[in-house]
């Protein structure tokens, strides 16, 4: 009975934001649950094969489980969600959400970083607030990669294959009982598509996976990896995700109401869908065009030009050519989709340009981002000023139930009101934070900060014990990290933008910083560059350089293999996140809303969800809200204002304290956080302004005018102006 609970609950990834279930998972064997990167369908397995082991035997952990189980039910049956009187069309056809990574859980790798980590709360929000949504993704057998550090502490890349039998993976299967298969013509030949499906609380996510029998062994490498190859493999990648995606629902039998693509990875989904259509209605391609882009809701992520994947004419034709023709369209007409000249021959394919040319609700994922977005694209509609181009935004938010430390829920849970978290998008849930007394949040955010200095220490004695070195170097009486140190955070993936080193520019006012002898800082710092980015290896390079400086030694400390479980503990633990990217130059950078949900305060440029967030006393500023076109000038007077900011503000704040031991001024300033930011940019406000704002409008055919009138008063603006 035991083993059959463990097996339907781990089938449902409702699990990987309800702590009360993971926790019972992690009961029955602590040592093997983090051996399995937490994951219940290979502890189930490894359970198994031990034959020494018989957990069938104990009540109280069938009770638990068969509470879990009707938690479960519960949630899937409730009718009482948002989405029950407000999803309208979409409850009859779903939302079909197309994303080239899923970040749900570390335990299926099929992410790299933030994109992914947003796709997998918006999958999760959509669940909760019960709005219809079907995710299609890939399934990388291999998946990004898990990093490592050598002694000279440059970045290792490895790849693991994983073993789908020990994943929350069901192979979809015909009526006849055989794997279900769909195929895509790519470079004149048919690649043949297996179908993954995952239950996402209400919803599901499907993923796509070449490795068949009877495609090329070139072929059946395609899906192997996130982001690798190149540029051929790429373009493949991206032609199975969006075509072989939309096929894939129709097999499934599901008929999208709205296809909202996830950056432009995805955006051949809405070629496939003139497609059809043009099958269907027996259309041209200029017929259905206009119906498949106002169906259409595109997402763009990136200010940075390098993130916005091109390809040559020959390539795209190779490649997409029986598509094209199934369109009826020439080589040149399907070209100029992804022109932001569509008369510039010498200009290559953009799939963000196909997918703004493709859309009608188009949007950035923040105020200024939306701002620049309209800059980046004003050539693609040369008759409108930069102010009228027709991109939005929608604001970023954050999954609470994923990334909120348990000793914060619990304090939540007594004070903010029963099924808060139904409510955590209304700003009046947190009005109640003013009722918690300071000692009671103060002791439940030091406690957070312990368990991410233990988890740290633990990381540390592994990454030494992988390059063979001792924990504590030899003559050192240092302890790593300490429970009462003002702790910063900073972690994200390593592209010199985003000035992972900035820190380190100054040793000497660093060394001031760090080992002030009545108010001491520590520093945990995270993340990958990219495979082929030697410059962001070399800024990680640098960064585990300061961790063996005899000056900070213990005090900074590089966390290898950053993933959805060490984000987790970083968000949950520090006192201080730390964001110092060139502005205007990060989207949003959601890993900062993390950290105020749990108590954590953000010290950062005025950029991305920040420059639309601060309001001068629920965090910390870097510099102005302005930019620089020199950028060495830029990094200069960000650096003195990050020094100057650590110095003057931070530091003797957290360090002032009563005769109590709290620092009244300090929670003070957590508390107003979590008032005006909390609701804000939550994942259900996210996504409720993605429904009222564009999806209901797709769906319903409702106009951009009456759409608007739907619009939750937050700062949204989806544009459907064509």
């Amino acid at each position: 009975m035991i083993a059959k609970l463990i097996r339907e609950l781990s089938r449902n990834l409702y699990w990987a934001w309800h702590p009360e279930v993971t926790n019972v998972f992690r009961d029955l064997d602590p040592e093997l649950w983090r051996q399995v990167n937490h994951n219940p369908a290979e502890l189930l397995t490894r359970l198994a094969e031990r034959a020494t082991q018989d957990v069938t035997g104990s009540p109280a952990l069938e009770a638990r489980l068969t509470q879990a189980f009707a938690q479960l039910q519960q949630y899937l049956e409730s009718k009482n969600a948002w989405g029950a009187w407000n999803a309208g069309p979409l409850r009859v056809r779903p939302v079909a959400y197309f994303s080239a990574e899923f970040g749900i859980h570390e335990s299926l790798p099929i992410y790299s970083g933030g994109l992914g980590v947003l796709a997998g709360d918006h999958l999760k929000a959509a669940s909760d607030v019960a709005i219809p949504m079907v995710g299609v993704g890939l399934f990388y057998a291999k998946g990004y990669f898990d990093q490592s550090l050598n002694s000279q502490g440059w970045q290792q890349e490895h790849y693991l294959t994983s073993k789908t039998e020990s994943l929350p993976l069901d192979l979809v299967r015909a009526p006849e009982g055989h794997p279900l298969s769909v195929g895509i013509q790519v470079d004149s030949r048919e690649i043949r598509l297996r179908v993954w499906n995952t239950r996402v609380g209400r919803n599901r996510l499907i993923l796509l996976d070449s490795n068949v029998d009877g495609n090329s062994e070139q072929d059946r490498a395609l899906t192997a990896q996130l982001y690798g190859g190149d540029q051929n493999v790429r373009l493949r990648q991206e032609i199975i995700l969006g075509v072989g995606g939309l096929r894939a629902l129709r097999a499934l039998g599901i008929e999208p109401s709205v296809i909202h693509m996830n950056e432009g990875h995805s955006a051949f989904a809405v070629l496939e869908l003139c497609r059809q259509l043009m099958v269907r209605d027996g259309q041209t391609f200029r017929n259905v065009q206009e119906i498949a882009a106002a169906r259409t809701v595109f997402t763009t992520h990136t200010p940075i030009e390098a993130g916005h994947d091109r390809f040559e004419a020959g390539h795209i034709e190779e490649a997409l050519g029986t598509l094209r023709r199934q369109l009826g369209i020439s080589a040149d007409e399907l070209m100029a989709l992804g022109r932001v000249d569509p008369h510039n021959r010498g200009e290559t394919f953009c799939m963000t340009v196909l997918g703004l040319r493709m859309s009608r609700f188009r949007n950035a994922v923040s105020v200024l981002h939306g701002r620049i977005s309209r800059a980046m694209w004003q050539k693609i509609w040369p008759n409108k000023t930069e102010e009228e181009v027709p991109i939005g935004f929608v604001t970023n938010g954050v999954h609470g139930g994923t990334w909120l430390g348990e000793p914060m829920r619990q304090i939540f849970d007594r004070h903010l009101g029963e099924a808060w978290e139904d409510h955590m998008d209304d700003p009046r849930t947190w009005g109640a934070v003013d009722r918690i007394a300071d000692a009671e949040l103060w002791e439940a955010v030091e406690l957070q900060r312990a368990r991410l200095i233990e988890f740290v220490r633990q990381a540390v004695s592994h990454q030494a014990a992988a390059r063979g070195e001792s924990v504590v170097p030899a003559g050192s009486d240092c302890r790593w990290l300490s429970p009462g140190v003002l702790t910063i955070g900073f972690a994200r993936r390593f592209a010199t933008y985003k000035r992972g080193d900035l820190l380190f520019r100054n040793l000497d006012r660093l060394d001031r910083l760090i080992n002030n002898p009545t108010r001491p800082v520590q520093l945990v710092l995270a993340g990958k560059a990219h495979p082929h980015d030697d410059a962001g290896k070399r800024t990680i390079q640098k960064v585990f350089q300061m961790t063996r400086d005899p000056r900070f030694i213990g005090k900074i400390i590089f966390v290898e293999n950053y993933n959805i479980n060490v984000a987790r503990h970083l968000v949950q633990g520090v006192d201080v996140w730390l964001n110092n990217p060139r502005r205007p130059l990060e989207a949003c950078g959601t890993s900062g809303q993390k950290v105020a949900l749990n108590g954590g305060l953000n010290v950062s440029v005025l950029d991305g969800w920040w420059a639309e967030a601060y309001d001068g006393y629920n965090g910390f500023a870097i510099g102005e809200a302005s930019e620089h076109s020199n950028w060495d000038h830029q990094d200069k007077l960000d650096l003195e204002s990050l020094f100057t900011t650590l110095e003057q503000q931070v530091v003797p704040e957290f360090y002032e304290r009563d005769g109590e031991g709290i620092p009244r001024s300090w929670v003070a300033r957590q508390k107003h956080a979590f008032r005006t930011l909390a609701w804000r940019f939550s994942a259900r406000r996210m996504i409720m302004d993605y429904t009222l704002g564009a999806y209901l409008a797709a769906a319903g055919g409702l106009t951009a005018s009456r759409a608007a009138a739907h619009l939750v008063p937050s700062p949204v603006l989806v544009s459907a102006n064509s």
